[in-house]
């Protein structure tokens, strides 16, 4: 068994995608995944899986709940080395007045060349920053994450892929909980 985690995107945002995580852990056990578990009300949800690969992972929850609940919902599956790397990598965790408050990770559906920070055209967000690490986005917000237009729409549309956004301190978390 492998433990994957399932990043849900666009869901219980502003009454839209509306997912209680007690229907979502019951829809996945009844899908034969284990140890189903949750962290807070954005679409974080641990399984365990004979599947070893996260893409097909996520395939499978998304098809769960499309068909139990009639929600189109984009799933991206980090791995705890995913997770680990946030940790080492951020360019901005390690800076001397690091607010983690207005840091934020960007999980990406694949992985990226180190060219596509210029798609991102970043420089048109100043004094907001990111940084790309293969399947990942670093970014840094100079006020906060809900009054830059550097989110995940904008991410999504300029390189094509599915993009879900999480906080530091839920990164941290979420790596605290993985087994």
């Amino acid at each position: 068994m492998k433990t994957h985690l399932a990043l849900l995107r666009g869901i219980n945002v502003s009454g839209h995608n509306m997912i209680k995580m007690d229907s979502l852990k019951t829809v996945l056990e009844n899908a034969e995944f284990q140890n189903v578990r949750t962290y807070i009300q954005s679409g974080n949800v641990f399984v365990d899986s004979e599947e070893e690969h996260g893409a097909s992972v996520g395939f499978k929850i998304k098809q769960e709940i499309f068909k139990e609940l009639g929600l189109e919902v984009p799933i991206v599956v980090v791995s705890k080395e995913d997770l680990s790397a946030c940790l080492k990598n951020s360019p901005y965790l390690h800076e001397k007045e690091c607010d983690t408050k207005k840091l934020y990770v960007a999980f990406l559906s694949k992985e990226l060349q180190g060219s596509a920070i210029n798609d991102l055209k970043i420089s048109q967000f100043k004094p907001d920053e990111a940084a790309i690490d293969k399947s990942r986005i670093y970014i840094k917000y100079a006020v906060g994450a809900g009054k830059t237009r550097l989110d995940q729409k904008y991410i999504e549309k300029k390189l094509n892929l599915v993009a879900t956004i999480r906080n530091w301190n839920t990164v941290s978390t979420l790596l605290e909980m993985f087994e």
